[in-house]
């Protein structure tokens, strides 16, 4: 299908007076002397309006009856479509092109939903993936609504059904996670609002009943940068739906708290996750909406200016413009002006009891240090396990991570048992005891030899031993403690390794890749041995330097540790590497600067 390009259209003739792209020009002059906020006409409103253009123009060519895939990315697709039909600034304004994709896509929609009313997307007939798909459409749905076109007849209708069938299928389903309840809830909120059910009502007071958990320093139960913004999301929609502002609380509080998770460049520090971001990158453009919705809500000068700065982001197109102008149709609340900005805070130390992580930040240099993985470690979704205990970044230099891995029977990589502050310093520390097995006591004891499976006490591996009940000796220690102090320079860490002797130890560092580094020793494969001296990376015109190096050894494969090799697992990312190595006893001082 041939593309409708602004310039195109600008250089039509007499004839286009007749077509419905130069009837919608007609109906934006009539419709100009209606504005009712400051957002009409502005800049950023022609942002929003001439990226959903463009992605209208390549959905036109996209959209077909043929071989149309199903995923949430249909709620996207229909939500630019129906935005550009209703905006009287879109080259696509009651377009005669539109409906027919519209038209499609719920067709499709009503093809792949089940006969309970839920969708196979990222899990099958789920409840919270329909009502994530829910959340979605019913803003596309909503504005179309409000727009009543007759072309409009047949989808509205079949919006209208698979809407409906999926509220029924929300109204009972069950649930993963603890996001997923609030999100089956503002998909009921929004449900209720356009079709009012008091079904839905019912079914949202009973998961609010449980109980909304934040703690003291703004996390949710998650501690995740994508599921913040989701929890987030629903409490919003929650609270400006069913007037329950109360929820607004809560969403206060975790935005404050994620501008100091925030690095200098957007990036999110998600160390302490629990959840899969906690090895991924991550942004804070998608808290665009919820910073603007929260700044214009309480006036706040620090939202708003968090609010200018993502739009100065680069990828504040892709992830907002791009996908958002729905939001600003469905709740004209949104378009309001924003509060005056206040300067943003660049340097800062706060640490967060909670999830044991301190950051500190001074102008574009940032530190991160975390000692707060959950106990027992198990590597499982829900659960804060990355080695990943330091990051340091000096604008375009980025040390992405350090861990820290030992030979001591295979337990890979260090975790700390939490961080404190001890003066000046943070302090983490792990002292590990790897025993030997005793005979089990006579009274313990089984002929057959039929015992337990269980865990070995240090939770290496498991057999059928009875661990708990048997005697241990031999018991050897490794301890390790890691200190943080900042100093004039820069960063100082302080490593002191005691126990048991000659056990090899492994500092990893973890540089952005395409940076370059000199000082080091190249070892192949994106691996280097700071052998000696001080070590420098750079990227983009700016440095870090690092050292003093050491190395007695070279061993730096199988660092994760016995439960990962076991099943041929690996943590290793992307990233210029450089090894540190030692042995015990192990007293070494690195600066980073």
């Amino acid at each position: 299908m041939q593309k409708i390009k602004r310039e195109t259209f600008l250089k039509m003739g007499a004839f286009t007076l007749m077509t419905p792209l130069f009837n919608g020009f007609l109906m934006q002059q009539l419709f100009a002397k209606d504005k009712k906020h400051f957002f009409d006409g502005s800049d950023l409103h022609k942002r929003f309006i001439e990226a959903n253009d463009r992605q209208v123009t390549g959905l036109l060519e996209s959209i077909n009856t043929i071989n149309q895939n199903f995923s949430r990315k249909i709620g996207y697709d229909f939500n630019a479509l129906a935005s550009a039909y209703v905006s009287p600034d879109s080259i696509y304004f009651h377009s005669n092109l539109i409906v027919p994709r519209l038209e499609i896509l719920t067709g499709v929609l009503m093809q792949f939903q089940t006969a309970d009313g839920t969708v196979n997307i990222a899990n099958l007939e789920s409840p919270p993936d329909t009502a994530f798909l829910v959340e979605l459409l019913t803003g596309g749905a909503g504005i179309l609504i409000k727009d009543n076109a007759l072309e409009l007849a047949e989808v509205n209708k079949n919006i209208k059904t698979f809407l409906i069938k999926a509220g029924n299928a929300l109204i009972i389903g069950g649930v993963h996670t603890p996001n997923h309840r609030w999100v089956i809830s503002a998909a009921l909120a929004r449900l209720h609002a356009l079709y009012p059910n008091p079904k839905y009502v019912k079914r949202i007071e009973e998961w609010l009943s449980e109980g909304l958990f934040i703690d003291k320093d703004g996390h949710y139960p998650e501690r995740s940068s994508i599921y913040s913004v989701v929890e987030n999301t629903a409490f919003v929609a929650m609270g400006r739906l069913l007037n329950k502002p109360s929820l607004f609380s809560a969403v206060r509080k975790n935005l404050e708290m994620s501008w100091y998770y925030m690095e200098p460049n957007g990036d999110m520090v998600t160390t302490d996750s629990r959840r899969q971001d906690q090895y991924l990158l991550k942004t804070i453009v998608p808290y665009y909406f919820l910073y603007r919705y929260m700044a214009i809500q309480d006036r706040n000068a620090h939202f708003a200016a968090i609010c200018t700065l993502i739009e100065s982001m680069p990828g504040f197109e892709k992830e907002v413009l791009e996908k958002g102008l729905f939001h600003l149709l469905e709740d004209s609340f949104l378009q309001n002006e924003l509060p005056a900005s206040s300067t943003l805070p660049v340097t800062y130390e706060k640490f967060f009891e909670t999830s044991k992580l301190l950051r500190i930040r001074r102008g574009k240099l940032s530190a991160t240090f975390f000692g707060g993985v959950d106990w027992p470690l198990v590597i499982a979704s829900g659960q804060s396990n990355s080695p990943n205990f330091f990051s340091y970044r000096n604008g375009n230099a980025i040390l992405k991570y350090m861990r820290l891995s030992s030979g001591f029977f295979s337990m890979g990589y260090f975790y700390s048992d939490g961080l404190k502050k001890e003066g000046n310093k943070y302090i983490l520390h792990k002292k590990l005891e790897i025993p030997y097995y005793q005979p089990l006591p006579r009274e313990k004891q089984k002929k057959n030899g039929d015992y337990a499976l269980t865990p070995s006490i240090d939770k290496r591996f498991w057999n059928k031993m009875d661990f708990s009940n048997r005697p241990v000796s031999n018991v050897k220690t490794m301890d390790t403690t890691i200190s943080f102090v900042e100093t004039s320079s820069g960063i100082e860490l302080d490593f002191l390794i005691t126990g048991m002797v000659g056990i090899p130890i492994t500092i990893e560092l973890c540089f952005l890749e395409g940076g370059k580094l000199t000082g080091v020793t190249d070892a192949g494969n994106g691996n280097s041995f700071l052998e000696n001296g001080i070590g420098k990376y750079e990227f983009g015109g700016d440095t870090i330097l690092f050292g003093s190096g050491v190395v007695t050894h070279k061993n730096i494969t199988a660092l994760e540790g016995e439960n990962y090799s076991t099943h041929f697992g690996s943590l290793r990312t992307d990233g210029m590497h450089v090894f540190i190595t030692g042995t015990t006893p192990f007293n070494h001082k690195l600066t980073f600067s």
